[in-house]
């Protein structure tokens, strides 16, 4: 099925592979599920089921329909933008928002069926096109800086530095603790990578809670700190598949659909740009990240075609549109390939075969949702910021030197950081590219299409805002 002796590979290596991009990329379960847990309507067992699950169900059809050595999960930045912005900013509710989840994927699935997507891909200017993943990235390490408690709000500048001033009051041991600890395993997490160590940001959040606790216990036992330790809420794995079924599965359908709360407060008019915008915005992050991991990942395997193309790259589109499709049914925010899937193609990985293994140690992860449970927040923290860093290298592709690339561009990844919101920095993108284009005579470069989207974006603005 594999074609393994076809693509020179064996069981051996697609399964060593397998566990090298599980190892790379297996954080997502703790930092998903402490991020939806802060909605406080759905638990973090809960999610990490649903994150889990729609891990499997993405990479088995990444590795049965696409035979690419790539899996999928709940991508970074588009979390957090479920989360922080469409539900805490806009006011939607947790099972609202899957609704879009839910529309993204249907239009996802839409536009690869179609032959839509390459369209709506090159009607994005290249500018802002790279500066999305960029963008989420500091976005995300904006969150993990504050949820580390490192950046805190101010009355005057409305974001300062944490006080470490012990003779402040209000500052103790016990504040700057888990700070220390955010810190640490940054380092951790970057020295491991450095010293090419494979799951570097596992091992990372690991090693931090580690820290964590071994540190917390000895201080606390001093009195230099006061630690409450280890908190179980359960011993029993099956509570969590509990929780999911109670609190996240099929919410899209039983309560979702019920925007009466929204409307009540900010009007049916409101609601439809919202649902629109923002499912387009979901959509095209999707698009792009999924675009750009599939020809990455693959050239680092040297797994292109002889014409530079991803192999089977509509079969993979279609796997993440009915993944993410599925994730809004399991109750977790849009699923995408991950680029730590690279880490599996350069150990060997050839073939779907790698990425069925990858979702058999998601399968297993599933059992051990307890000990996950016991991560602490500041151990992934660290790992928002990390992985942040790691988006950021993209902005090496931007034609700084070029007006009408470097703004675009720049307020692409600066307003999705400053404003909390990913959809706000590719209108920013679009409108100002447009703008430039329009006042500088080279109207001619623009599509049509890129009018259409700009224009949606600044409708959303002048009726939403």
């Amino acid at each position: 099925m594999f074609k393994l002796k076809e693509n020179n590979t064996t069981v051996k290596t697609e399964f060593l592979a397998g566990l090298t991009t599980f190892m790379a990329m297996a954080y997502i379960l703790f930092v998903n599920s402490g991020m939806f847990a802060e909605l406080g309507v759905v638990s973090y067992n809960a999610i990490y089921i649903a994150t889990a699950l729609s891990a499997i169900v993405g990479t088995v059809l990444m590795g049965l329909l696409a035979n690419l050595p790539l899996a999928q999960a709940s991508g970074m930045g588009l979390n957090a933008f479920f989360v922080y912005t469409v539900c805490m900013g806009f006011g939607l509710s947790y099972a609202n928002a899957l609704v879009l989840i839910l529309a993204e994927g249907l239009l996802f699935i839409l536009l690869t069926v179609t032959g839509l997507r390459k369209i709506i891909f090159e009607s994005i200017p290249k500018a802002v096109r790279v500066a999305i993943p960029a963008g989420i990235g500091l976005f995300i390490a904006f969150i993990g800086l504050q949820n580390a408690g490192i950046v805190v709000g101010d009355a005057a500048t409305k974001v300062n530095l944490v006080s470490m001033n012990l003779l402040k009051d209000g500052v103790t041991l016990t504040t700057l603790f888990p700070i220390a600890i955010t810190l640490l395993s940054l380092i951790l997490m970057a020295a491991l990578s450095a010293r090419k160590v494979k799951g570097a940001v596992l091992w990372g959040i690991l090693g931090g809670s580690v820290l964590y606790y071994v540190l917390g216990y000895a201080f606390g036992a001093f009195g230099w700190i006061e630690f409450a330790g280890i908190s179980l809420s359960s011993a029993n794995p099956f509570t969590a598949f509990k929780e999911f079924g109670e609190m996240s599965f099929g919410k899209v359908f039983t309560e979702g659909f019920d925007f009466s709360a929204y409307i009540a407060s900010h009007g049916s008019t409101s609601l439809w740009l919202t649902i629109v915008t923002t499912s387009l915005a979901f959509c095209m992050v999707d698009m792009f990240d999924t675009i750009g991991t599939l020809f990455g990942a693959c050239s680092r395997g040297n797994l292109l075609t002889k014409e530079g193309d991803v192999p089977n790259m509509n079969q993979a589109m279609l796997a993440d549109a009915i993944a993410t499709t599925t994730g809004a049914i399991f109750g977790t925010s849009t699923v995408t390939t991950y680029v730590e899937s690279s880490a599996g193609v350069a150990e060997g990985g050839k073939t779907g075969l790698t990425a069925m293994f990858t979702a058999l140690f998601f399968f297993i992860a599933m059992f051990f949702s307890p000990v996950a449970s016991l991560i602490p927040g500041c151990a992934t923290a660290a790992a928002l910021v990390y992985v942040g860093v790691l988006m950021m290298n993209c902005v090496k592709d931007v034609d700084w030197i070029s007006a009408d690339s470097a703004v675009p561009a720049f307020l692409t990844l600066a307003i999705m950081a400053f404003t909390y919101n990913i959809s706000y920095g590719i209108a920013f993108g679009m409108i100002s590219y447009i703008a430039i284009k329009l006042f500088s005579g080279k109207i001619k470069e623009t599509k049509l299409t890129t009018w259409i989207i700009a224009l949606l974006f600044a409708v959303m603005f002048f009726t939403t805002h």
